[in-house]
């Protein structure tokens, strides 16, 4: 049996080193345009910082490396241009001189990957404007950076690829703007969740123009990109990371169906529309596990996962895929930012029903030294209490507990089922009760009735003219250094001894820093027939969203200073 892989990387060479694992005997074949067989993708933007001095460190496994171990015929810097499914071959292009043969196959694996979007602007193709895609992408951006000491970057783009940049560009001491179209950078949290990032970005000095779109480029002594509202931004270099495309342009007439942004239709065991033709990573439509419609992921972890499956149905064994929830991490300077399942904004969009609850909790027990405090949003089905999805954004412990949570999105785990998961407890890494088993209390409360809650963007519309009774919990001395307007300050601890000054025949809306004195607070009261809210995520949310406050880790989770 003769196999044929288009593309390398995580997909290709993840099916390449599988099938030999399985069958010692097939005839193995991977033709990848690049110089580098397998790489590290999510590498590349620390070799722009210098954090990864050595490109040799980006390469996972060397064409020479990959041919000795599993004795696979690795073909670099030769492309794909076509493939002719009737009669079983692909038309290949040597890169370094042009010429041309076909390759006839068994079966076929396509991994063609995507490719950075260089929209079609003016002046586009100017020699300081840069995509970060491949190894060769980082090694020119290297060398410009070098030749030209650049002391201005802008960044098109805020997502993974561009904020990784971006913060790799600043850590070399160069000024950075990164223009974003949406008014939020990070796609995959919620815009009131990436607004602690807003706030850190430019705490480190990178200039975020949000709403912001790109209408050209033009290149004298630096460069300029102009913008859509007019404004021009002088720069020494321009990052593009404004997206990726599946790169299937050379499945045009091949019979394989393509699908949404022209990705290649697969079933749960990649196979395409063609038998005997399967296709993986990033090119590839998945289903998304929570909600089941058609998406794309890039990641590297569903990739790999993918190129194993795929090899699995080539060797007889009928393994499945699933689907994706995406998974993801991200390290930005000194904070981490994560997320999994699907967001709000996802949840708006295809019009599913859902509760959702924001915590503020500890990293590990605030009596050991070193906590770090953790701002979780987490999605719910309010009938069922499954879990749908998940943001983190914090600093030490972020990776751990997302991975609890998307392990619990695959199980189908409700919110009950988090709070009662037996996770492992000691002071140095976490609390007796862990931050992921708070999330299940709070949305509990919540489903139960114990507690009912307001947001952040329900209050400037709360009436201020005594129909509702509003109260921050918070000590007089924090309720000094700001507070919201229109709310009385009667701390938590007073609070039974003047229930006489809360009118029992109106609502009231309570706070406190993190919702979790103000939660105690909204039981009292309950409990003596006032009816109440509390103000999820609390005053720090609020303020973090409203007023780009930065993040404060000299408080505790409840506020109180450490």
């Amino acid at each position: 049996m003769k196999v044929v892989i288009v593309g390398g990387v995580a997909g290709g060479a993840s099916a390449a080193a599988r099938l030999r694992r399985l069958d010692e005997k097939a005839d193995i074949v991977i033709i990848e345009r690049t110089g580098y067989i397998s790489y590290a993708n999510c590498g590349l933007p620390y070799y722009v910082g210098g954090v990864i001095t050595d490109k040799e460190d980006l390469t996972v496994q060397t064409p020479e490396g990959f041919r000795s171990r599993f004795n696979v015929d690795v073909r670099v810097r030769q492309e794909v241009v076509s493939a002719d499914t009737d009669a079983k071959k692909v038309r290949v292009v040597r890169l370094e001189d042009g010429s041309e043969y076909d390759e006839p196959y068994d079966r076929l694996i396509l991994s063609p990957g995507a490719k950075a979007i260089r929209p079609d602007l003016s002046g586009v193709d100017s020699h300081r404007i840069f995509t970060v895609r491949t190894v060769e992408d980082v090694l020119e951006i290297g060398n410009a950076i070098n030749d030209l000491s650049p002391k201005t970057a802008v960044v098109a783009g805020g997502g993974f690829i561009g904020l990784e940049t971006a913060e790799n560009l600043v850590e070399r001491g160069i000024k950075v703007t990164i223009v974003q179209r949406p008014d939020q950078i990070l796609a995959t949290l919620d815009r009131d969740m990436a607004c602690t990032l807003h706030s850190l970005f430019r705490k480190k000095g990178v200039t975020l123009e949000l709403k912001a779109s790109v209408t050209g480029f033009t290149t004298d002594s630096n460069i300029k990109t102009h913008l859509k509202d007019g404004r021009t931004l002088e720069s020494d270099m321009v990052i593009l990371a404004i997206g990726i495309t599946p790169d299937t342009g050379f499945l045009k007439g091949s019979g394989i169906e393509l699908g949404m942004k022209d990705s290649i239709v697969v079933n749960s065991h990649m196979e395409t529309s063609v038998p005997g033709v399967y296709a993986v990573g990033d090119a590839v439509t998945v289903r998304n596990y929570v909600t089941g419609e058609d998406a794309l992921i890039a990641l590297a972890g569903p990739a790999n996962k993918q190129g194993r499956i795929a090899a699995d149905n080539i060797c007889g064994i009928k393994s499945t895929s699933k689907g994706s929830q995406g998974t993801s991490v991200i390290k930005l300077f000194d904070m981490t930012a994560a997320s999994t399942g699907i967001n709000e904004r996802s949840a708006q969009r295809l019009g599913i029903p859902y509760g959702k609850v924001y915590t503020y909790s500890a990293s590990h027990a605030t009596y050991y030294p070193g906590s770090r405090n953790m701002s979780v949003k987490v999605l719910y089905d309010p009938e069922t209490g499954r879990i749908l999805g998940a943001q983190i954004v914090g600093r030490e412990g972020v990776d751990k507990r997302i991975d609890v949570i998307a392990a619990a999105i695959h199980a189908e785990m409700t919110a009950s089922d988090l709070s009662e998961l037996d996770l492992a407890y000691a002071p140095p890494y976490s609390s007796a009760k862990d931050p992921v088993n708070m999330a299940g209390y709070v949305i509990e409360n919540v489903r139960s009735g114990l507690l009912e809650q307001y947001y952040w963007n329900d209050v400037d519309s709360l009436p201020r003219d005594g129909s509702v009774t509003l109260i921050d919990v918070r000590d007089p001395d924090e309720y000094a250094e700001g507070h919201i307007c229109g709310f009385v300050n009667i701390p938590l601890d007073d609070i039974r001894g003047r229930l006489s000054e809360i009118p029992a025949d109106r609502p009231a809306f309570l706070c406190c820093h993190s919702g979790l004195r103000s939660y105690i607070a909204c039981r009292i009261l309950m409990q003596n027939g006032i009816k109440c809210k509390n103000l999820a995520g609390g005053y720090r949310f609020y303020r973090t969203v409203v007023d780009d406050a930065p993040d404060d880790q000299s408080c505790l989770p409840c506020g109180k200073k450490k």
